[in-house]
């Protein structure tokens, strides 16, 4: 039986292998998308804190240069956001891809074991139904000796 189910068990262990390499494939892009959100938060908070300290430093006048220079900076830190919005965007979405491979490769592994299960079922009736099959063909001749055996000693000829 094991002969009979050895091709599935190799695409199981082929589908168990594929499962496992997106689920690595997830995580890393689990802990990607943490970093660039890490990462676009600090870059937030930084700009609050920023305009925050800037705002009263403006409040007691300010050099023209030193504002040109603040703006300057919000700009560039605007851009920085804006940069790390969009790598946030393209992290979510791949880890998206990965969560939906990951889903197709858990269930094709589901799939095979299903037809696992099946084949070995379906192996096991067909050994039931040899064995019926012996036990019956081997009663009959065990009868069909008997009465042999019962004829020849009563003397009539079957």
């Amino acid at each position: 039986m094991n002969d009979a189910l050895h091709p599935l068990l190799l695409l199981l262990e082929q589908a168990e292998t594929e499962r496992n390499a997106a689920l690595a494939a997830l995580n890393e892009c689990r802990q990607r998308c943490q970093a660039a959100q890490e990462q676009a938060r600090q870059l937030d908070d930084h700009r609050s804190s920023y305009r925050q300290r800037w705002s009263a430093e403006f409040a007691q006048g300010a050099a023209l240069s030193i504002v040109r220079c603040h703006h300057a900076y919000a700009d560039r830190l605007d851009t920085a956001i804006g940069q790390q919005s969009l790598a946030v965007r393209q992290a979510e979405a791949l880890q998206d891809q990965a969560g939906q491979l990951l889903n197709a490769c858990e269930l094709r592994v589901a799939s095979v074991r299903k037809l696992i299960e099946r084949r070995a079922q379906m192996l096991r009736q067909q050994g039931e139904r040899r064995d019926q099959k012996a036990s019956d063909e081997q009663a009959m001749r065990v009868h069909a000796q008997r009465r042999r055996g019962a004829a020849a000693r009563s003397g009539v000829t079957p």
